[in-house]
C-alpha cells in the first residue's frame, strides 16, 4: 500500500515510555494504530545517556501497564536495563513499532490528521504526541559569552569523568541530574555546583513510606485540587524534588556550592551576588524545553508546553499528548504515572469514535 494511503485510527509519535504505554491501550482497545519512533532502536533515547544514570525511582515504579519491571522492588535499574526493558514490552505486546522514522508534521485535515514523515506521510483520526519532555536542551544565554577555552556540555552530552579534561567544573543546576553529575565528578577534580536544590526526598520515606509518598504525589498531587494545582504552576521553575542524592552527600564528597548562575564576568561564570568562578568545564544540567512547532496550531503555555486538560487538546479535537511534565499529577512525567495517563487519552478517543472496545482504566 502507498505510505500516503495509510489511515489509522491513531498515530502514536515516540516510542519512549509514554508512547508504549499509549500502545499497550490502543492495542486493548483494538484500534488500528502505528508508534513512530525516530532513533534506529527502541530505547535509544536513554542508551544515550550518561554511563552511570539510574532511574530516579526504584523498579517497582519503573513498569509500564501489563508488565512488571524484572528486579527487585527497591533497586534503581540502570540507563540500559530500562532501555532493555522497553524493547522487551513492545515485543511482549507485539505493539507496532516503526524505528527509524523521523516525523517532520502534524496538521489537522477534514477528516483527523495527516502525519508527515520523511518515508512519506499517514491519515489518522487521533494522534498522540508522546515525544517526551527532553527535546531541546536549555542553555542560558549567557552562555555565549563564556571564554572561548571553557568546554561547555548540556547534561545529555555528559558520558563519564575521563571525557572531562583537568581542571575544575562547573555543574550549573542543582536538581537530582546536576547532583549526581558532580557527586560523579568530585572523586576526580573540584567540582563546584550552582544553583538553588530542591527539596530532597529523604531515603528512608522511599524505603519505609514509599506506598504513602507514592499515593501523595500520584493520587493527590494532581490537577483537580488545589494543593496539586499550586504545585504544578511553579513546577517548571523548580523541578522534581531531589531523589537518591542529597546536598548533604554532595558537601561530604567535596563539591562547593555556588548561588545561581546569572551572568559572565571576564569569560568565566558569575553568579548571584556578583561572585566569578574560573573554570575549565562548564556542564549545563539545565533541563530542556520542548519542541512542538512541527504540530499544526497546538496551544501552548509561557514555557511552551501543550495547554491540555489530561492530555486532551480541547482546541483541536483528536490530538493528544502522554508523557508531559504534571500533565495530570507529578508523576506524569514518570515511568510509573504514564499509564494511567495513556489510558485516559484512550478513553477519551473511544468517547469520540464507534470503533473498538472500552479501554481499562488504572
Amino acid at each position: 500500500m502507498d505510505q500516503d494511503l495509510q489511515q489509522f485510527d491513531a498515530v502514536v509519535i515516540g516510542a519512549g515510555q509514554a508512547g508504549l504505554a499509549a500502545g499497550y491501550h490502543l492495542s486493548r482497545a483494538g484500534l488500528r494504530f502505528v508508534i513512530l519512533e525516530e532513533a534506529p532502536r527502541i530505547g535509544d533515547g536513554w542508551r544515550a545517556r550518561w554511563d552511570s544514570l539510574r532511574l530516579f525511582t526504584p523498579a517497582r515504579h519503573d513498569a509500564l501497564p501489563g508488565f512488571a519491571f524484572p528486579a527487585a522492588p527497591d533497586a534503581f535499574p540502570s540507563k540500559d536495563q530500562f532501555a532493555d526493558y522497553l524493547e522487551t514490552y513492545a515485543q511482549e505486546f507485539s505493539l507496532p513499532v516503526r524505528t527509524g522514522t523521523h516525523v517532520t508534521g502534524v496538521r489537522r485535515t477534514e477528516s483527523g490528521y495527516s502525519v508527515s514523515t520523511g518515508d512519506g506521510n499517514l491519515s489518522a483520526l487521533n494522534v498522540i504526541a508522546a515525544v517526551g519532555a527532553n527535546a531541546l536542551p536549555r542553555i542560558p544565554a549567557a552562555a555565549a559569552g563564556l571564554d572561548s577555552g571553557i568546554l561547555q556540555l548540556h547534561s545529555s552530552q555528559y558520558r563519564r569523568p575521563s571525557d572531562i579534561p583537568d581542571g575544575d567544573v562547573l555543574v550549573v543546576g542543582a536538581g537530582t541530574s546536576g547532583a549526581e553529575i558532580a557527586l560523579e565528578l568530585a572523586g576526580t577534580r573540584r567540582t563546584f555546583i550552582a544553583g538553588r536544590p530542591t527539596p530532597h526526598v529523604p531515603d528512608p520515606v522511599l524505603r519505609h513510606a514509599d506506598a504513602a509518598y507514592w499515593q501523595f504525589v500520584h493520587s493527590v498531587l494532581t490537577t483537580d485540587n488545589p494543593l496539586g494545582r499550586k504545585v504544578a504552576a511553579n513546577f517548571h521553575r523548580r523541578g522534581a524534588p531531589l531523589i537518591r542524592v542529597s546536598v548533604k552527600d554532595l558537601e561530604r564528597a567535596g563539591v562547593v556550592r555556588l548561588p545561581r548562575f546569572s551572568a559572565v564576568a571576564g569569560g568565566q561564570p558569575a553568579f548571584d551576588g556578583g561572585t566569578s568562578r574560573p573554570v575549565r568545564t562548564v556542564i549545563w544540567a539545565t533541563g530542556y524545553r520542548p519542541s512542538l512547532d512541527w504540530i499544526g496550531g497546538v496551544p501552548l503555555t509561557g514555557w511552551g508546553w501543550p495547554i491540555t486538560r489530561r492530555g486532551v487538546v480541547p482546541e483541536l479535537p483528536g490530538l493528544y499528548f502522554v508523557g508531559m511534565p504534571f500533565q495530570y499529577s507529578l508523576t506524569s512525567g514518570l515511568i510509573g504515572g504514564v499509564g494511567r495517563d495513556a489510558a485516559y487519552v484512550v478513553d477519551d478517543i473511544l468517547e469520540h469514535s464507534s470503533t473498538g472496545v472500552p479501554a481499562p482504566t488504572q
